[in-house]
């Protein structure tokens, strides 16, 4: 059900530019990520700061691109949510001296400090590179081979992640809800 409220805005999206056009595929895309946060907000009773990020960028870039009908501005918000994501784990990496990833995750699994380090640069290289390739194909091509691009891009991501997964199994323990190491947790 997760991955299903996940991927419901961009399927939405990617539906609504097959049967219409980009802008009504833009107003889709908002309205679905409105109703998305709802739904993650009223399972959670939150917001992550990744879902208040994604949400301001979708809406304010939709609005700019339906304001002034500009598909220029939907195209380019990946890239944007890329570099923003790239630099923010910089700047905690090196600036604050704040591991991010390790504060989100690390009450899940244990890693080594070493493996958090490079699991961090790795990401900030992901995103930077996500924030390229989008803006290159953004910038260079038309509308459908952007969107194209956007359907099967999402190669790259399920790529990384899986990568990330097979890099970090061998360094995990898992935590239970309690915080205990799970390996130690009695059975259930």
């Amino acid at each position: 059900m997760k991955l299903f409220i996940d991927f419901f805005p961009i399927l939405l999206f990617f539906g609504a530019y097959k049967l219409h056009d980009i802008y009504v595929a833009t107003g889709v895309l908002m309205a679905a990520t409105v109703v998305q946060m709802a739904v993650v907000y009223a399972k959670e009773r939150k917001l992550e700061l990744m879902h208040k990020v994604t949400l301001v960028l979708v809406l304010g870039f939709g609005a700019l691109t339906l304001g002034l009908h500009d598909e220029r501005f939907i195209k380019w918000k990946p890239t944007v949510l890329y570099g923003v994501m790239a630099l923010g784990l910089a700047f905690a990496l090196w600036v604050s001296r704040k591991n991010f990833l390790r504060a989100l995750l690390g009450s899940q699994m244990d890693l080594p400090e070493a493996v958090w380090q490079r699991l961090n640069l790795v990401w900030v290289v992901y995103c930077l590179f996500m924030a390229a390739i989008n803006g290159y194909v953004a910038a260079y091509y038309s509308t459908e081979a952007w969107m194209n691009f956007k359907l099967w891009g999402y190669a790259f991501p399920l790529v990384f992640i899986l990568g990330q997964g097979l890099y970090i199994a061998p360094h995990v323990k898992l935590k239970t809800p309690d915080g205990q190491d799970d390996s130690t947790a009695p059975p259930q």
